[in-house]
């Protein structure tokens, strides 16, 4: 069992149901993860906003880049590339902006905060990656539901 409890069919159901993902810890850098992982969304289907205040207005992957979390618009998915301390916080805007599910990238974990997010409705993923999800138990496209 991983370490959020969650099943294959939990995750499945996630990625095929989001279709909004604002990627907080967004990085312009290629050999970063988040730039990767951000480019993989995209071109499975996913509408991906990325989120980092030090590049706010730059664009990745062709994505203007925004400030907050608030500024993604409607998000279904917040996906975190952050380090587990600034999760709390993080966990506690989705929450108040609507979000449907909090995704903890690889080594990001808050117990605390995953709880807080269980008990308002989200769903959430701790420790995971989407690109080895994908390619454990996917293939996950969004191509005909949003219409890339």
């Amino acid at each position: 069992m991983s370490i959020d409890g969650q099943t294959d069919e939990t995750i499945r159901a996630i990625l095929t149901e989001s279709r909004r993902i604002a990627l907080i810890g967004a990085s312009a850098k290629p050999w970063r993860a988040s730039h990767e992982v951000m480019g993989f969304l995209l071109n499975r289907g996913f509408d991906v906003t990325p989120v980092n205040p030090r590049l706010a207005g730059q664009t990745i992957h062709g994505r203007t880049v925004v400030p907050r979390l608030a500024d993604a618009g409607a998000i279904d998915m917040v996906d975190v590339f952050r380090n587990s301390s600034h999760v709390g916080a993080i966990v506690d805007e989705a929450i108040r902006l609507g979000a449907r599910t909090i995704w903890m990238q690889l080594g990001v974990i808050d117990r605390d905060a995953a709880a807080r997010a269980t008990a308002a409705g989200l769903r959430v993923v701790m420790d995971r990656c989407p690109v080895i999800e994908d390619r454990r138990i996917g293939p996950f496209r969004h191509d005909a539901i949003i219409g890339h």
